[in-house]
């Protein structure tokens, strides 16, 4: 086989959670000109139509399913009747997260189990629905959605690198877990990112030319530099690729 050919998801069905908009929608346009077709995940329906048409406007193969990924039941649920439905998922990218900021001596409770919930727990909620189907296939990709802030603190937001922390460490453990099944498991570690939660630190002159001071590539990302990482570690091109944290940083992970 050519090795270009490796790289082509045709024929490949890829859930995507957290993908209405930011990191999530760029990485399901990515898959989605690879050849593969996507369902969008999210909890706002509206949102998530919009999303889908502007990717089928493109001439994706877009389908969508709003579900909850903290909730066990309704990701199980909603995972089985995306099998039955749409196809088998031959991909799946964990993307929901979310970010809470502040000290930590005042950290509230409830503000750190939501964090939990939305960042870890629903990356083994949607991770073991979907490794049931796909175990007995004898295939599959997984791609847990990392950062660079699962190496690397910052001041104010110590529960979200360890949540990030966390599924660094879920990702290898899923790899030694399920590898022997046909699985590849590996993580996506994006750094700074201009997205719509971002938007304030990109305006933010002081931090912009500390992270462009702080960045070897002198630049903040763009969503479209994880593309073509989310397509390899989906592709046929990374069948002997386990476990690993593809940081795509721009060299923040590389330099003190």
């Amino acid at each position: 086989m050519n090795i270009l050919q490796k790289f082509d998801l045709g024929g490949r069905l890829a859930l995507v959670t957290g993908s209405s908009a930011g990191i999530g929608l760029a990485l399901a346009r990515g898959l989605a000109q690879a050849g593969a077709a996507v369902v969008l995940n999210g909890r706002g329906a509206a949102k998530l139509e919009e999303a889908a048409a502007t990717l089928r406007a493109e001439g994706a193969t877009v389908h969508v399913r709003a579900f909850d990924v903290t909730s066990s039941d309704a990701t199980r649920a909603a995972v089985d009747a995306i099998e039955r439905e749409f196809g088998a998922i031959d991909i799946l990218v964990n993307n929901a997260g979310m970010q809470r900021r502040g000290p930590l001596e005042h950290f509230e409770e409830e503000a750190w189990h939501e964090l939990m919930r939305t960042n870890v727990d629903s990356v083994f909620h949607v991770s073991k629905a979907v490794a049931l189907h796909m175990i007995p296939r004898g295939r599959g990709k997984i791609i847990n959605v990392c950062s660079v802030q699962s190496e690397l603190g910052r001041p104010n937001i110590a529960p979200y690198t360890a949540s990030k922390g966390a599924v660094k460490m879920l990702t290898k453990g899923m790899a030694i877990d399920w590898g022997p099944y046909g699985l590849q498991v590996n993580g996506l570690g994006p750094g700074y990112f201009k997205t719509e939660l971002t938007q304030a630190l990109v305006a933010n002159p002081e931090f912009t030319q500390w992270l462009v001071n702080r960045t070897p590539s002198r630049r903040w990302g763009d969503v479209e530099d994880l593309a073509g990482a989310a397509v390899f570690l989906a592709s046929g091109a990374s069948d002997f690729v386990n476990g690993h944290i593809l940081y795509v940083d721009g060299g923040v992970t590389a330099t003190l």
